[in-house]
């Protein structure tokens, strides 16, 4: 079993309700509970997102009760006492991996681009801060970030940028929302308060997805994780008799 690139898009595709995963992914979401993760996600779009994901874990050789989409999402924090997560995998003391899955979608896109902004900011600053506070004894938590927006008119046009008392980087002047997103996720990554981050754009019209730049796309997304697990498997982790049968 291994995460390929038809996996991915195929995993877009049904975010936006297009197509049906395959038997594969259906058994994974059903063995780490995707199905029922509703509450948590704000609707199932990104049950299958979930799944890709976890189909690292379960190959590596994680159990389904170590990869959590549903329930246990909950990780201490610094600046508040905890915070869900979309994805968790834990295995005895390690936090192997905590991942944010979120989107931004239209017709208004200025609505709620900063919300998502300062989500990713928050949610990562505050669990960074805990594994200070050794909220985390084990291995350092690694954090991923994924993130979907939606290619339409609003997202790919120009946003003026308003006058205020000092002025604007010249790094977000005649940027539409689309570069802007591109900007934040790579400069998550540079500050290290996100170990690896996957942007794409994508609408229901076209699910597949277009990666607008190299360094956020899914492939070196993908190495990310897998980095991750070769680092852990050189430490002798999972240590238990490996993946359970889907």
């Amino acid at each position: 079993m291994t995460v390929s690139r038809q996996d991915f898009e195929d995993a877009i595709a049904a975010y936006w309700g297009v197509k049906q995963t395959q038997r594969e992914m259906s058994a994974i979401k059903n063995a780490v509970g995707a199905g029922t993760a509703g509450d948590v996600r704000g609707g199932k779009h990104f049950d299958d997102i979930a799944a890709l994901l976890a189909k690292f874990f379960l190959e590596a050789g994680y159990t389904p009760q170590e990869i959590r989409v549903s329930k246990g999402l909950e990780l201490p924090g610094y600046y508040r006492p905890q915070k869900k997560w979309d994805v968790v995998v834990t295995h005895q003391d390690i936090l192997v991996a905590a991942f944010e899955l979120k989107a931004l979608g239209g017709p208004s896109f200025s609505k709620n681009y900063n919300n998502r902004v300062e989500e990713a900011l928050g949610s990562a600053v505050d669990l960074r801060r805990a594994a200070l506070a050794n909220h985390f004894p084990g291995e350092k938590p690694w954090l991923g970030y994924f993130f979907i927006m939606e290619d339409a008119e609003g997202s790919r046009s120009t946003v003026d940028l308003r006058r205020g008392a000092f002025p604007v980087e010249d790094a977000w002047r005649g940027t539409s929302y689309q570069d802007r997103f591109a900007i934040f996720c790579d400069r998550l990554v540079a500050e290290g308060l996100y170990d690896s981050a996957c942007y794409i754009t994508s609408s229901a019209e076209n699910p597949k997805p277009v990666e607008l730049k190299e360094s956020l796309d899914w492939r070196h997304f993908s190495a990310a994780i897998t980095a991750r697990l070769t680092y852990l498997k050189e430490l002798g982790f999972p240590q238990h008799a490996g993946m359970l049968p889907l």
